[in-house]
């Protein structure tokens, strides 16, 4: 069976014909699996703003669109899209069936936005200020301790190198989660390992250090006195010789007044729990890779999320 024909079947195109397929093999080693496609004859582009037909007229560079996996090979749409002269929305581009569900938030949509969270990213904050200027933007705290862990880890990873390479006792090898973790969340080995390591002058325990410190930003009320906080902080850092951390410091300086929105949100907007949930769910899935089928998975990401109950004598998912 040709596979022109397998996308009919599964992906009928009523405007669109299914013109050619190639197999390639990309810079990494892996395959993909490239289809053409082109417009009908006479067929009229549909304006993604209002959704009419409307006159088309010159088109964009050529694009691709990932479809979904066959035979568990990416497959990816070949596309040039048709610029579309509405007389309602301007100037814009033709809306694709295969795209359905990747649409921008509509005009209604974004004037009712009030809040948005998101990390340091500059497309998003970019996009953000662009489509949504109203809103609330809020730099999320779960991704700003997670900037700061990443840099507490550069260091202690230089730092242990160092180390060995002087020939000195390698203190630091399994360290790095009683550095990066809260200390209430510390088991009673960790515990005892980071007493260990607070007795030495080490470059890793000054930004364990720095980072404890810098929970106390989260216990402010007033953005005013959270920037006066962030501040000294920041100076502070400044003057270490600790680049990574230096580094995070002109981030947060360079961010500092969407950093603050988190108290004008009143500390309630956070992606820290969708990230949790993403967290999860991604373990789950690959604990249940094994089982081949998307019905297993589903029953899978079922009993965890949902935390059912399991018999003794059947196969954990977590």
């Amino acid at each position: 069976m040709h596979l022109k024909r397998i996308l009919n079947h599964v992906e009928s195109l009523k405007s669109f014909v299914y013109k050619g397929e190639r197999l390639v093999i990309t810079a990494g080693g892996s395959t993909e699996i490239e289809v053409d496609i082109e417009p009908r004859a006479n067929s009229r582009p549909i304006c993604s703003g209002c959704g009419e037909k409307r006159p088309g007229y010159h088109r964009h560079p050529t694009r691709r669109f990932e479809f979904v996996p066959l035979w568990n090979i990416a497959v990816f749409f070949v596309y040039a899209m048709r610029r579309v002269k509405c007389p309602t929305c301007g100037m814009t581009v033709e809306r694709v069936p295969w795209a359905e569900g990747k649409e921008s938030l509509t005009s209604e949509v974004r004037t009712g936005i009030q809040f948005v969270a998101s990390d340091m990213w500059k497309p998003h904050l970019k996009v953000i200020a662009e489509q949504i200027p109203a809103a609330l933007h809020v730099l999320d705290r779960f991704h700003i301790m997670r900037n700061m862990n990443v840099a507490i880890d550069e260091v202690r990873s230089a730092e242990a190198a160092q180390m060995k390479q002087d020939g000195y006792e390698p203190i630091l090898m399994k360290s790095g989660w009683c550095l990066l973790k809260r200390r209430e969340n510390l088991t009673d080995n960790q515990e005892i390992k980071l007493k260990k390591l607070l007795e030495y002058n080490l470059e890793s325990i000054r930004t364990h250090l720095l980072r404890e410190l810098f929970q106390e930003f989260w216990d402010f009320v007033s953005p005013t006195w959270a920037g006066r906080f962030l501040d000294t902080w920041c100076t502070s850092v400044m003057r270490s010789k600790l680049e990574p951390m230096k580094k995070l410091a002109k981030s947060l300086r360079r961010h500092r007044h969407l950093i603050l929105n988190w108290f004008r949100a009143k500390g309630t907007i956070s992606s820290g729990v969708v990230e949790g949930l993403n967290g999860v769910v991604k373990l789950t899935t690959r604990k249940a890779f094994s089982f081949r089928t998307a019905k297993g998975i589903e029953v899978a990401l079922l009993y965890v999320l949902g935390r059912l109950p399991q018999p003794e004598s059947t196969h954990r998912f977590c």
